[in-house]
């Protein structure tokens, strides 16, 4: 990982006449956090989802290893785990099942690595057999965790990512953002309170209103 590194450049992006993100230039390299502050409606979850290639900006553009993302998005794509304000879960299947297909579609997966993946974000043997609609909100995020854990990316970006978490569940993520790092990955959050890390402290980005 260490030879890896995202970079945005000067990115613009409209929303009808809003002018949503105003030339906003950030950089990320293995081992590094960074986290995007700001208030509601000033484009953080738009600049993650630029940065992850879902919207292009009008104007600017996002670098992985030193190349355009365009170039090639299916190869970039490969080395990013997005998680969104709402977990990517399908409501009729239970939680091993969401992440048989949504990380299977990715690498192989063992059903011993889904369960150890849950075990590890502590997801009650109850409810892993529910359908992930009778779950609730702390209990889907959970779920979503254990899928990113299991991807296996470099690049996280990570939307409010302790959103319906309790005081332990919270805990957990900043765990986690920790290890990531500390085994050279990289780190991109969304976040309306601060992270809590005991290791490191995050690069802090703030973006303003339109």
């Amino acid at each position: 990982m260490s030879n890896l590194g995202l970079r945005g450049e000067g990115l613009h992006l409209w929303r009808g006449d809003r002018h949503i993100l105003r030339g906003v230039s950030l950089e990320l390299r293995s081992g590094e956090v960074v986290q995007l502050t700001g208030s509601n409606g000033a484009g953080k979850t738009t600049l993650l989802r630029v940065l992850g290639g879902l919207i292009y900006p009008e104007e600017g553009r996002v670098l992985w290893a030193g190349a355009n993302i365009r170039e090639d998005l299916r190869a970039y794509h490969a080395q990013i785990a997005y998680v969104g304000h709402e977990p990517p879960l399908k409501a009729d299947l239970n939680a091993r099942e969401n992440l048989r297909y949504w990380v299977g579609v990715r690498r192989p997966l063992r059903m011993s690595d889904i369960d150890k993946a849950l075990d590890d974000v502590a997801a009650a043997d109850e409810w892993r057999e529910r359908a992930t609609r009778t779950l609730s909100a702390g209990q889907k995020r959970r779920v979503a965790l254990a899928g990113l854990k299991l991807i296996g990316a470099p690049l996280w970006l990570l939307d409010e990512p302790t959103t319906n978490l309790d005081t332990a569940g919270q805990g957990l993520v900043n765990r986690m953002i920790e290890e990531h790092v500390s085994s050279g990955g990289m780190v991109i959050a969304a976040v309306h309170h601060e992270l809590s890390l005991a290791s490191l402290t995050p690069r802090p980005v703030q973006l303003a209103a339109a």
